[in-house]
């Protein structure tokens, strides 16, 4: 599985990038042989502006044979986006796989 993980215009560091990957591996550590890629977004859509849940993280990922589909948080924090979108995609492509295996 292919993490990619693009900052946007989010000042990034290794730490965030790091961060990213390992959240994203983690949720998906059962099910990663059939997850191929997972592309993960970051963003702050009012940098400019001192805001509340303005940290958006989208991660989408691609199961092998299949369309890619995303997921998203924001938050006013973005590690705690970064967890909870991997979070809501290791459920996603549970339920995914769960579809795929009873058709």
């Amino acid at each position: 599985m292919i993490v990619q993980v693009n900052a946007g215009d989010i000042q990034s560091s290794q730490a965030l990038i790091d961060s990213a990957t390992e959240s994203v591996t983690s949720a998906l550590r059962h099910v990663a042989d059939r997850v191929t890629r997972v592309e993960v977004h970051l963003r702050d859509d009012n940098a400019s502006k001192s805001a509340s849940d303005d940290k958006r993280v989208t991660m989408e990922a691609r199961i092998a044979g299949q369309q890619p589909f995303a997921v998203d948080h924001a938050s006013d924090d973005l590690y705690k986006s970064i967890s909870e979108a991997a979070g809501k995609l290791g459920r996603a492509v549970k339920t995914r796989l769960e579809r795929i295996a009873a058709a």
